[in-house]
């Protein structure tokens, strides 16, 4: 566990990084991809679509778009952990009318956590994918659609100091209120927490993922600002893709997308 980081945390801040990264993918897990790319494209206005944006006829559909950003889906046999519990809580969508949004979601197999509320003059609701994520909707007129991932930490503070080290981004309050982070049209918010946080890998929000443009130079430089990589940069496919451990175990994804 990626505990009481305070010392890396001001080493890391030292400098932002040379290019800052765009926020690039959510990575989650289902019983069956497809339908879960499905499910996410249909209520929250995404694209389902293969690897690299394919919608060809017989494509393995596995992600949904969401403008520049995608949620992709490993899929994995029933029995993997919620994202609750781990330092990566929930995500959030934004879209008006929450309590039909909440009435549609419930109805199509994701279950309710609690009851439409008001925070900041904006409606939400929490519910639970048929899966096993947290997802958060909110009535948020300034940001639409994919709108935010909501992270738990012991030092919530050191734990943005760590992310703006590493993949940029503009530091900010969420409406005044909550520590947060601005990348591309999506919201980093970090929120303090005394509880005992398990690392991302393996449960129903398995990890996170920002893009760089050259991904040798940005592995170069997290390195020496003391990053732990636990996948060194490789090709895939048509892409390059490394992986780092940030706070509190969350697992992350660097990519360098397809020329």
């Amino acid at each position: 566990m990626f505990r009481m980081f305070t010392a890396l945390s001001l080493m890391l801040a030292i400098t932002l990084p040379a290019a800052a990264a765009d926020y690039g993918h959510i990575h989650l897990t289902a019983t069956d991809a497809g339908a879960a790319a499905e499910w996410y494209a249909k209520h929250f206005g995404g694209t389902p679509t293969g690897f690299g944006g394919d919608t060809s006829v017989g494509v393995k559909i596995d992600r949904a778009m969401f403008g520049s950003i995608s949620v992709i889906f490993f899929q994995k046999e029933a029995g993997f952990p919620g994202s609750v519990g781990s330092a990566v809580d929930h995500i959030g969508f934004s879209m008006p009318d929450i309590a039909g949004k909440f009435k549609e979601l419930v109805d199509d197999g994701a279950k309710a956590l609690g009851e439409v509320r008001n925070f900041g003059g904006m409606d939400l609701a929490f519910v639970e994918d048929p899966w096993g994520t947290k997802i958060e909707i909110i009535d948020d007129l300034e940001t639409r659609v994919l709108h935010h991932l909501h992270l738990h930490s012991a030092d919530a503070e050191g734990t943005l100091d760590w992310y703006e080290a590493a993949f940029g981004g503009e530091r900010k309050k969420f409406k005044g209120a909550l520590a947060a982070l601005k990348y591309n049209d999506i919201w980093l918010i970090v929120q303090g927490s005394r509880k005992e946080l398990a690392p991302t890998q393996g449960r129903a929000m398995d990890h996170l993922g920002w893009n760089f443009p050259d991904l040798e130079a940005a592995a170069k430089e997290l390195k020496a600002k003391g990053v732990k990589f636990t996948l060194e940069p490789r090709p895939y496919k048509t892409v390059k893709i490394a992986f780092v451990e940030g706070p509190e175990g969350v697992r992350i994804e660097l990519v360098e997308p397809a020329k």
